[in-house]
C-alpha cells in the first residue's frame, strides 16, 4: 500500500518544488538588442579593443579588427560570441568579451495622464510605474482602457494591458478615457 503511494507523494514534491521555477522562467524575456540601446563592449587587457556605442536606425556597430557587426535582434550573450569568435585565433588566444546594455531605448506612454512622452526603460518596468513617471492618469483617464504596442507591431496589434503588466524597451503605452 505505501508502495503504491510513494510515487504519487513524488510526483506531488516534485511539483510544488518545480512549479516557482517555471513562473520565474515564464517572465523572463531575454532583450534583444534594437535602435536606441547604448552598449559597452570591454575585453580584458585590450582597452584599444573595448568600446561604447549607441545602435543606431542601421543597427550595426563598426568594431576594431572585424568591421561591421550587425547587432540589431542579438541578445547581449549572442554578440558577446560573435565577438570572441571573430577575435579568436587571428588576434588572441583566449580573449575575454563582455557586452552589457548601459542604456535601454525608452518607453512610451500617452493619452490621459500628467506627462506624455518618453521614458528610460529600466528592467522590470510596469504600466503601472511608467504611469507614476508621467506624473499619474488624468481625471478623465481609465485603469480599464489601458493599451499597449509592442515594438515592431503596428498600432492594430494593441492589446489591453493592466497596471501590472511588464514592459519592454521601445513599447508604447496608450491611456485612454474612460466612459462617464
Amino acid at each position: 500500500m505505501y508502495a503504491l503511494r510513494l510515487p504519487s507523494l513524488a510526483a506531488a514534491i516534485l511539483f510544488v518544488v518545480l512549479l516557482p521555477f517555471t513562473y520565474v522562467v515564464a517572465e523572463t524575456v531575454e532583450h534583444r538588442m534594437n535602435a536606441g540601446d547604448r552598449i559597452s563592449i570591454r575585453v580584458y587587457g585590450e582597452s584599444d579593443l573595448s568600446i561604447d556605442a549607441m545602435l543606431g536606425e542601421s543597427g550595426n556597430i563598426n568594431y576594431p579588427f572585424l568591421g561591421e557587426i550587425k547587432v540589431v535582434g542579438l541578445t547581449p550573450e549572442e554578440l558577446e560570441a560573435v565577438i570572441l569568435n571573430g577575435l579568436k585565433g587571428d588576434y588572441l588566444i583566449n580573449p575575454s568579451v563582455t557586452v552589457s546594455i548601459t542604456q535601454y531605448r525608452p518607453v512610451f506612454i500617452y493619452g490621459e495622464v500628467q506627462a506624455p512622452g518618453g521614458y528610460s526603460y529600466q528592467p522590470g518596468l510596469t504600466v503601472g510605474k511608467a504611469t507614476a513617471l508621467a506624473q499619474g492618469i488624468t481625471e478623465r483617464g481609465s485603469e480599464n482602457r489601458i493599451f499597449l504596442t509592442r515594438e515592431g507591431a503596428s498600432e492594430e496589434d494593441r492589446q489591453r494591458v493592466d497596471m501590472s503588466t511588464k514592459l519592454r524597451p521601445g513599447d508604447v503605452v496608450t491611456i485612454e478615457q474612460g466612459f462617464f
